[in-house]
């Protein structure tokens, strides 16, 4: 799942004013910034199969550390325990906390069985939604579509940049989803955990949408 992700990071805005977009990015997709980088270290691993399932190329043969239940859970809890000691909110660090874990059952729905459940060998589960590519993308794309409901209709832009910085993430995202499900597999695994730590760049995105739209609407005086 990709756009899915960030669907639920627009998502948390309504719920919670205070959380900047690029925050909740953070959270949201933080397991997939974790994962590119262990595959770079070699810590984690993945094959590229092309037809192992009709929506993603990957086999995922290692990835404990980033995407166990178990770890996940771990994960949350720093990064929600983290936000709070450095924002002192904590309703914000739950949310965030909340939005990493989201993660993993967002997966847990289009994977086929290979989410482990603890770190090490042992139950790998997965309802395997990424055999069908209608149904994947129906359900992926209803979810960004309603978390950028709940974002817009929350936020009011303060200038044209709060538009424009909005609306072509929009684009860019839905550009790089379909490239990704339509076009050729990836090269070799070393591209993939770069690509993936390209995405750091949306998390920056998101600051600087957010930078630019306030929560509410403009009243005009």
């Amino acid at each position: 799942m990709f756009v899915g992700h960030f669907g639920a990071g627009f998502a948390a805005k309504k719920l919670d004013s205070k959380l900047s977009l690029g925050s909740t990015f953070l959270a949201a997709q933080f397991i997939d910034l974790l994962w590119p980088l262990f595959l770079i270290l070699e810590i984690e691993k993945v094959k590229i199969e092309p037809g192992i399932t009709s929506f993603a190329p990957l086999n995922f043969v290692y990835y404990p550390f980033s995407h166990s239940l178990l770890a996940v859970i771990i994960w949350s809890v720093l990064f929600g325990v983290s936000y709070y000691l450095f924002r002192k909110n904590i309703r914000s660090a739950i949310i965030l906390g909340a939005l990493v874990l989201s993660h993993w059952f967002l997966d847990l729905i289009v994977h086929r069985p290979d989410l482990p459940l603890f770190i090490g060998d042992g139950i790998k589960v997965g309802f395997g939604l990424w055999y069908s590519i209608t149904g994947t993308m129906l359900l992926e794309l209803f979810i960004f579509a309603l978390g950028i409901y709940y974002y817009y209709s929350s936020t009011t832009s303060k200038n044209k940049t709060g538009e424009i910085s909005f609306w072509s993430l929009i684009v860019f995202l839905l550009v790089i989803y379909f490239m990704n499900v339509f076009g050729p597999p990836p090269p070799e695994v070393e591209s993939i955990g770069y690509l993936g730590l390209a995405q750091w760049l949306i998390i920056a995105w998101g600051y600087w949408i957010d930078r630019n739209r306030i929560s509410g609407h403009l009243k005009l005086v």
